[in-house]
């Protein structure tokens, strides 16, 4: 999986805004981060909320455009296209480690 990584208040508040759609090879990854929101989006995603140390926190599947998601805990939340948590087996309790900018490696 291809994810992009956002890091600054700037790239996170951008988020997928002005996107027509999230590849399903794709995501973004918001760090710092605890809540999202899909206002002015016209799709929907998957959003997995991790802690610090890498554990998938919640998972939130399709949520819709103009809705809000938050997990008490969580320091990172990677944005994943409808139905990608679920086809890459992301669960509470999964651990992930992000092995580049570019990539996830999912561990069970």
């Amino acid at each position: 999986m291809r994810v992009l990584v956002a890091r600054s208040f700037l790239q996170r508040a951008r988020g997928l805004l002005g996107r027509a759609h999230l590849a399903a090879d794709e995501a973004l990854l918001l760090r710092p981060c605890s809540s999202v929101h899909t206002f002015g989006m016209c799709f929907a995603i998957d959003v997995v909320f991790i802690d610090p140390q890498g554990v998938v926190l919640a998972v939130r599947e399709a949520l819709g455009p103009w809705r809000v998601a938050r997990c008490r805990g969580a320091a990172a939340v990677l944005e994943m296209a409808a139905g990608a948590a679920r086809r890459a087996g992301l669960v509470p309790g999964t651990h992930l480690r992000l092995a580049s900018t570019l990539s996830v490696v999912v561990r069970a």
